[in-house]
């Protein structure tokens, strides 16, 4: 029997994250950087199509509920940002923000969302 895997869905403002992330390491750190910290935020958002609770994730209910986080920095991998997301329905996983690990989550986490 094959284990579930999670469909990753991200949102507006999960895709403007990534991309602004993607423009600020191109042109603060060069092409090669930039295309190494994509494969890390690839790498870390289809580690989620095991499931949302997957190990070294982190439920953040005091910002909102049934939201988790996963640091992009693991496995070896280096980076400073993390993914807020929460269990969508039909074995969906929504991606809300790609935060950096200094931002106020709270802050850029609308609490209807």
């Amino acid at each position: 029997m094959n284990p579930t895997r999670w469909r990753i869905r991200l949102g507006a403002a999960a895709e403007a994250d990534f991309a602004a992330i993607l423009r600020y390491s191109l042109t603060q750190f060069g092409p090669a950087h930039a295309e190494r910290y994509r494969d890390s935020l690839i790498e870390a958002l289809a580690a989620l199509t095991a499931g949302p609770d997957i190990p070294a994730s982190v439920a953040r209910d005091e910002i909102l509920p049934q939201l988790r986080s996963l640091h992009v920095a693991r496995h070896g991998r280096h980076g400073r940002h993390f993914i807020l997301y929460r269990r969508g329905g039909d074995d969906n996983i929504d991606i809300l923000r790609i935060l950096h690990d200094a931002m106020d989550f709270a802050q850029h986490i609308p609490p209807h969302a």
